[in-house]
């Protein structure tokens, strides 16, 4: 094992020690509870639109951590530790705002739809699909680059969200979502070398 690649093994398993998930762990519990995430004339056009958006978002970012973590693709340790973080992260907000949306009295987007070209970072079907038929190292660089893009796009639409929504809760959300994601580029694009 380089030393390189050790050090970066090595970072990784700090981040995660440290809680480096953007699961919203700087929200108050006793604050998400009793708040019930504000009334619905807290949240503005733009604050229901990304949660709409950022929902299909994270599913997909799920389901390529799904793909890495499918023993048949061979993705290496550092990847699947990744993935497995990444998955950690991303579900419980998209249980989060998913409670927001039913709140308000407003659906999610509809996750059959192709969304690649309505949000950055986001793969194509085919994209999606030509990532699972990969192996090894050949996987797991294409799925680094993947990631980095996906979550370069999630970094823009929170950054997005926090200049033109209204509600605190959702800025909360959004800017976990920006610390989360840097970390985990930084941490990608290390592996990329």
């Amino acid at each position: 094992m380089s030393k390189r690649f050790a050090s970066i093994v090595s970072l990784i398993v700090v981040l995660a020690a440290c809680g480096s998930s953007h699961n919203m762990d700087s929200m108050d519990k006793s604050e998400s509870e009793t708040a019930s995430y504000g009334s619905s004339a807290d949240f503005n056009d733009e604050d229901v639109h990304f949660l709409q958006m950022m929902i299909p978002h994270h599913e997909q970012a799920i389901e390529m951590s799904d793909i890495a973590l499918d023993p048949t693709i061979g993705a290496s340790d550092v990847v699947k530790g990744l993935a497995t973080q990444i998955k950690g992260a991303q579900d419980p907000e998209i249980t989060q705002m998913n409670k927001w949306l039913t709140d308000l009295g407003k659906t999610e987007m509809d996750s059959s739809m192709d969304m690649s070209g309505k949000m950055d970072g986001m793969l194509t079907a085919d994209q999606l699909m030509n990532l699972g038929t990969l192996r090894g190292a050949e996987f797991d660089s294409a799925w680094i680059k993947a990631m980095i893009g996906h979550h370069e796009g999630a970094i823009e639409m929170a950054t997005v969200v926090i200049a033109k929504g209204s509600n605190s809760q959702v800025r909360i959300l959004a800017e976990a979502i920006i610390i989360g994601q840097q970390k985990e580029v930084g941490t990608l694009k290390a592996l990329l070398g």
